[in-house]
């Protein structure tokens, strides 16, 4: 297929022809706005420094059988966790020319969606499992950046460190898993494809749902959704922490690690929820018991020790079979207020306490769900 360059694409390219110039040639910095970032150059310049050369050919080799089966045993968790929200890029992605990668922490290919034209052999070369795409192995890629960088990025064409590789776009974002270590990355490419750097947020996005699912898999007691304001609980903006029956954190997604300044990566020792709230973390257990006809603890403030207050969604571990027990048997001595609102819980517990997804679900507005939520059963 023929691309048709616009007059702003056709810009970009010369600088980035520029910029490959300076650095690779004349070893000099690329003039300012050649680049789109400087973690490009960077990345060039330790590619340059391991001894790689612009015009080299790239090998794309798999890695043994024996090496690929503890890969695919050791990223098991991160594939089952990623696999609906590749399933979805794919559809998303799918007349853009671009699809979906999924690599492991070291930049291994564990997964991968979307339209691929395996007759393309560019296409084919990079989207087979066991395949290594980092720094070291095919130079500067957005998997290598996303994976060094631990950000989202874009990278075009020439923008990539060999000449090989200059028919490829891509965006990528790092996969953080709930220790706060960088899990994987996704990746979003395209092979002589229109410049779409909105992908970026595209996958930074979809990260963002591995990161939840990552999350809410973790064994638990305790689930608590985090955000400032009570509207915004259920959705994806959410923080995540997870607790064990003593209140030490077994996990927490990026989103609370930047509320929550004793949740920050790298912590060198367990983390008390009592360290996190300037409260009894046993009221957060209670506050997700309810009582007995309430099968969904109610939003509560929680203060910080900065003096801040955030608010907080307490889920218990099995509060989906407490949930299902009230809607079936017991429901039926309910009053049809209280069952519509039982419904409601049982959806909202379904969708793991996404508000906006239950809402979806039902057919019914957020508003109306959170309003629901907030009567008590009989008034």
């Amino acid at each position: 297929m023929l691309t048709v360059l616009s007059p702003s694409s056709e810009q970009r390219l010369h600088l980035i022809a520029q910029a490959r110039q300076a650095v690779m040639q004349d070893g000099k910095s690329p003039p300012g706005g050649a680049l789109a970032d400087s973690w490009i150059e960077r990345s060039w310049q330790r590619c340059l420094a391991s001894g790689q050369r612009p015009d080299q050919a790239v090998g794309f080799e798999l890695m043994s059988p024996q090496l690929l089966r503890r890969t695919e045993e050791a990223n098991h968790v991160l594939v089952q966790a990623a696999r609906p929200v590749l399933e979805k890029l794919g559809v998303a992605i799918a007349s853009t020319h671009y699809f979906a990668i999924l690599t492991n922490a070291q930049g291994v290919v564990v997964d991968v969606n979307g339209s691929i034209d395996r007759r393309d052999r560019r296409a084919d070369l990079i989207t087979r499992i066991g395949v290594d795409l980092s720094e070291q192995c095919v130079g500067t890629t957005a998997i290598g950046a996303a994976l060094t960088e631990l950000q989202p990025v874009w990278l075009h064409r020439g923008e990539h460190f060999f000449n090989a590789n200059s028919a490829y776009s891509c965006a990528g974002a790092p996969v953080f898993g709930p220790d706060g270590r960088c899990a994987g990355m996704l990746d979003l490419t395209g092979v002589d494809a229109v410049e779409r750097p909105e992908l970026k947020h595209l996958v930074a996005q979809s990260a963002r749902h591995i990161e939840n699912a990552l999350m809410q898999g973790r064994p638990h007691e305790l689930l608590i959704r985090l955000n400032w304001s009570s509207p915004s609980l259920g959705e994806d903006s959410d923080g995540l922490v997870c607790l064990d029956a003593d209140g030490w954190v077994t996990g927490a997604n990026p989103a609370a690690r930047q509320m929550v300044p004793a949740l920050q990566a790298g912590h060198p020792a367990a983390v008390h929820c009592s360290e996190l709230f300037a409260m009894p973390y046993g009221l957060l257990f209670d506050a997700a018991k309810a009582d007995t006809t309430q099968a969904y603890p109610q939003a509560i403030d929680v203060p910080l020790w900065s003096g801040l207050r955030l608010h907080a969604l307490p889920l218990l571990q099995g509060h989906a079979a407490a949930t299902q027990r009230l809607t079936g048997r017991a429901a039926s001595h309910l009053p049809l207020k209280d069952v519509e609102t039982a419904l409601i819980r049982k959806a909202v517990s379904d969708a793991r306490g996404n508000v906006m997804k239950a809402a979806r679900t039902l057919g019914i507005s957020r508003a109306t769900v959170y309003r629901r939520l907030g009567s008590k059963p009989g008034k």
